[in-house]
């Protein structure tokens, strides 16, 4: 069965971006469809119920970093719930030496931690008068070496790197995968400089929203997708798309897309891509090779994430986020998340839920191994860092993502140019996701609802 649909917006992909998106468009009134290939909304976000765990199987947290956060959970009052972690969240751990150490807050801990050594904490009090960069395709490794020192880097950068791009600071460069790190730099000249003089700046009430502070939702991640998802209707979605093909023609756009129960043929002027960048040449087969070749080497970090709940919980204190695995101390993870600690009803009430993190980029074989595998790796290096000689779960789940995260490194730049080309090239194209403007859910967040700002500006002024 056939079915023509002509609309002022296509979609593709209903993930947190494409939901934001959505979600503003129907708000203003604008006619779209969101084309999604699976048989349901959100991506990797998803929240499961489970014998008394409440568990995420793509990201666990967000961080409040843009104002758009915060105001979409406002849009939402009443369909959905911002929930801020335990302050104990804001407390970190980075093994070393067979330890966990508390990461410092501030320069007093800094200068006290065992993490650094004594060369580099001089070297930190020194660094507001350290000479900026003037490479803007700078590694991250070189900028803090340079500013903060090796051992800095080893045991808060690389960690810290670990737990959000899974990724490598050697590669990653400052410019695309830090933005803010960098403008600090290029901006006032220090990081301490910088944070200190932004944290004096007038701020308005908007600004103030952006808290900084770890979130989820409510009940789970999977409440934003839900309320996303309702408040933006059924009508709006066509879901299992098994196949999308995209052509160009003098009006826009035309999409041709089959699913188990339908053929449609989608007609548009605008349309917005929010898949990876693997997938974005097959589903826009007008692309030349050297166009399609920036989103081909775009490297993600494979991720295996190994979901623990215990109904009973003996072993260490887990009043912290979690623990961070520096890559110098040779452990087969990269760490692991006390989710329960610091969100409510994720676990048995003495129990615990933990999160453990393993593979990335430096650990790349890991993706293909099996379950046995992978319970033995970790089981090699938790139970002591638990302060258990044996990890016995209640449950177990071991979810594998091989695209879970783009890492901006030296190609990031020619990939920007060439979105830059293209959208230039096909008026009505806009290439977005995380192949730009970052990898947080506040970003995710941040980037739909100016895209549909902007697509609002351009239909109304027609």
């Amino acid at each position: 069965m056939a079915e023509l649909i002509k609309t002022e917006v296509v979609i593709v992909g209903a993930g947190l971006t494409g939901l934001t998106m959505g979600f503003y468009l129907k708000k203003a009134g604008i006619d779209f469809r969101i084309v999604e290939k699976s048989a349901k909304t959100g991506g990797v976000i998803q929240t499961i119920s489970e014998k008394g765990f409440v568990y995420e199987t793509g990201p666990n947290t967000g961080v409040v970093s843009y104002p758009e956060m915060a105001e979409l959970f406002e849009d939402l009052a009443g369909r959905c719930e911002l929930e801020i972690a335990d302050p104990s969240a804001k407390r970190r751990l980075i093994w070393k030496n067979n330890q966990w150490h508390a990461l410092p807050s501030g320069l007093w801990s800094a200068i006290n931690t065992p993490l650094f050594s004594w060369g580099d904490k001089f070297r930190i009090l020194g660094e507001p008068w350290r000479k900026k960069g003037t490479n803007p395709d700078e590694k991250l490794s070189e900028l803090v070496i340079r500013r903060m020192g090796r051992s800095f880097l080893d045991y808060a950068v690389d960690p810290f790197i670990s737990g959000i791009y899974a990724g490598d600071p050697a590669k990653l460069v400052t410019k695309y995968a830090m933005p803010k790190l960098y403008n600090l730099e290029q901006e006032y000249g220090s990081f301490v400089k910088g944070a200190m003089k932004k944290a004096k700046l007038p701020k308005s009430d908007r600004d103030k929203k952006a808290s900084r502070e770890v979130f989820s939702a409510k009940g789970g991640l999977g409440s934003l997708i839900e309320a996303l998802t309702e408040a933006i209707g059924p009508e709006h979605f066509i879901l299992s798309a098994d196949s999308t093909m995209v052509k160009t023609n003098p009006d826009g756009f035309q999409l041709q897309i089959t699913t188990p129960e339908h053929f449609y043929t989608l007609e548009t002027t605008h349309m917005v891509t929010t898949c990876g960048g693997y997938a974005l040449p097959g589903l826009l087969p007008f692309l030349k090779e050297e166009e399609a070749a920036p989103f081909n080497d775009l490297k993600y970090a494979a991720v295996t994430q190994v979901l623990l709940g215990f109904n009973k919980w003996k072993g260490i204190s887990l009043k912290a986020f979690g623990g961070l695995v520096p890559g110098k101390e040779n452990k087969n993870i990269l760490g692991v998340l006390f989710t329960s600690s610091f969100f409510e009803g994720r676990a048995p009430k003495d129990g615990a839920l933990l999160s453990v993190f393993m593979g990335g980029t430096k650990r790349p074989d890991i993706a293909k191994m099996d379950n046995d595998q992978i319970e033995a790796l970790f089981n090699k290096d938790l139970p002591r860092m638990m302060s258990s000689r044996r990890l016995n779960p209640d449950i177990i789940r071991i979810h594998r993502y091989p695209h879970a995260i783009p890492q901006y490194t030296e190609t990031t730049g020619k990939r920007y140019e060439m979105i830059r080309q293209l959208q230039e090239k096909y008026p009505g194209l806009i290439l977005a996701g995380n192949i730009r403007d970052g990898i947080g859910m506040a970003d995710r967040v941040k980037q739909g609802r100016s895209i549909a700002e902007e697509l609002i500006r351009k239909i109304h002024s027609h």
